[in-house]
């Protein structure tokens, strides 16, 4: 199976569609203001209002107020909603998007658990952990904490580079993969060449 490649972290049309050219399935947008990668509300709807068909619009939340994610919401068309705080499940429901639960990844029980606590995700997206550090580390983890059988798709993130991408997808098979900072050349910017070369490696790792 092909697995999915979304790039995070977008804070540009130029970046925008430079990974869709390259490959991306999705794109997402950091709606989190103490993040580098942040994007505000007018300046993610203008982008999303350029893009072309069938690329997924994700928008990533820590711990928002349901005011705030709405208020988003009602600005930028958004296809699915990424949280990546302490959010339970009730508070990921009721906005007529679907969900993702991003979880930080510390024992081989943890992606279980996350399946039965958010039975309505549509996936769980496994990160490396850091304290105080919802996301966005730049840090892998023990892959093998991972389990081989699983409910809901899983979604790979945390320290993907160019460099590692096949080696992760060979070991984990997940069914779709999330990078931001392992493509950028600054924060928030992204390194062309270098999303080109990790959308391809994508590519490789599932001949």
């Amino acid at each position: 199976m092909r697995v999915r490649a979304k790039i995070c972290g977008i804070t540009s049309y130029e970046d925008a569609m430079h990974a869709i050219a390259a490959g991306a399935d999705a794109l997402g947008f950091v709606f989190y203001e103490p993040s580098p990668r942040y994007i505000s509300p007018e300046l993610a709807k203008d982008i999303c209002q350029k893009l072309p068909p069938f690329v997924c619009k994700v928008g990533l939340f820590v711990n928002a107020s349901r005011k705030e994610i709405n208020d988003i919401c009602n600005v930028v068309f958004l296809d699915i909603l990424q949280f990546h705080g302490d959010e339970q499940e009730q508070e990921c429901l009721g906005f007529s998007i679907p969900y993702i639960k991003a979880i930080r990844i510390q024992s081989n029980k943890d992606f279980s658990d996350a399946e039965m606590a958010f039975p309505q995700a549509l996936a769980i997206l496994v990160d490396a952990y850091k304290p105080g550090v919802p996301g966005g580390t730049g840090e892998s983890f023990d892959w093998s904490l991972l389990p081989k059988e699983r409910s809901k798709p899983l979604i790979l993130a945390g320290g993907l580079t160019e460099k590692n991408i096949y080696q992760a997808i060979q070991s984990v098979r997940p069914y779709a993969v999330d990078v931001s900072g392992g493509v950028e050349q600054a924060k928030g910017k992204k390194n062309h060449q270098t999303v080109t070369h990790f959308l391809n490696e994508v590519l490789r790792a599932c001949e």
